[in-house]
């Protein structure tokens, strides 16, 4: 397994081994000691699969309070996948890092706690899994506006098909600080 760290700690991508041969492949998608030694601290609660058509935008999501860390995979299709980080007292604040994944690739991303997560798909249809460290809580559930200028993520595409809460969704400027992550409690 390699681990490539993104420029904002704690941000990771992950390159599974995969083992292959005429007949498929085989590869560990988590396993507690090893994503330790490769700074993934956290335990995971919830495992959630996602399905996207061609042109889909999705996010940025995030929870708080009770955030959640994700790890990212793609078991079908591509996509670019971002984390930005919201947390207000972060020397990195707003500062966001994106990466292709794809089921040819393998590659995993973790997004840390306190961090939004957003990803669009580049084919035709994609299916995520992707493991949280908390429940999800609809009532902490946040929305962040995927292309919000002061954050200034670089997709790949110009636009794409959004949810409604996602088409609402507010520039973090408008989000009063005490509803933002924190790094420190």
């Amino acid at each position: 397994m390699d681990v490539i760290e993104t420029g904002i700690p704690g941000v990771l991508v992950i390159e599974p081994a995969v083992h292959g041969d005429a007949r498929g492949f085989f590869m560990e998608t988590w396993q507690l000691s090893r994503y330790r030694e490769a700074g993934i601290p956290q335990m995971f609660v919830q495992s959630n699969l996602s399905r996207s058509g061609a042109g889909v935008i999705r996010g940025l999501h995030f929870q708080n309070p009770e955030p959640q860390g994700k790890l990212v995979s793609v078991v079908e299709g591509r996509i670019f996948d971002v984390a930005v980080d919201l947390r207000a007292d972060s020397p990195t604040f707003r500062q966001w890092a994106g990466v292709e994944l794809s089921a040819e690739n393998h590659r995993q991303l973790y997004v840390p706690e306190g961090f939004a997560h957003g990803f669009c798909t580049l084919g035709e249809s994609t299916l995520l899994s992707y493991l949280c460290t908390a429940e999800y809580r609809a009532e902490n559930d946040q929305v962040v506006a995927w292309n919000d200028p002061d954050i200034g993520i670089r997709w790949p595409v110009e636009a794409g098909q959004l949810s409604a809460k996602d088409a609402a969704a507010p520039c973090l400027h408008e989000i009063p600080p005490e509803r933002l992550p924190r790094m420190t409690a």
